[in-house]
């Protein structure tokens, strides 16, 4: 008897689990669905532009001031941008 009601309750437990699943995926694949997931891949998308902008916008002040100081030890001049950066 033990038995039969522990089968009982996994097969429960199993049928609820898949009922979830299935409903799970079947609004996966309707419209608002499909434009949940669009719409987060949009803004992960979004996410990653404006981090990759932000590090070449890094990279290039980085660089400036790598060639500004070249051109301050050979020629003694200090650039303008970077003069302007400085100050301001």
């Amino acid at each position: 008897m033990i038995r039969r009601v522990f089968w009982l309750g996994v097969g429960i437990a199993a049928g609820v689990a898949l009922n979830r699943k299935v409903k799970q995926t079947a609004h996966a694949v309707t419209p608002a669905g499909i434009a949940n997931n669009v719409g987060d891949a949009m803004r992960e998308l979004a996410g990653a532009i404006g981090a990759f902008g932000a590090d070449v916008r890094a990279g290039m002040v980085e660089r400036e001031d790598e060639l500004a100081d070249a051109v301050e030890r050979r020629s003694g001049v200090t650039p303008g941008a970077r003069a302007r950066r400085a100050n301001g």
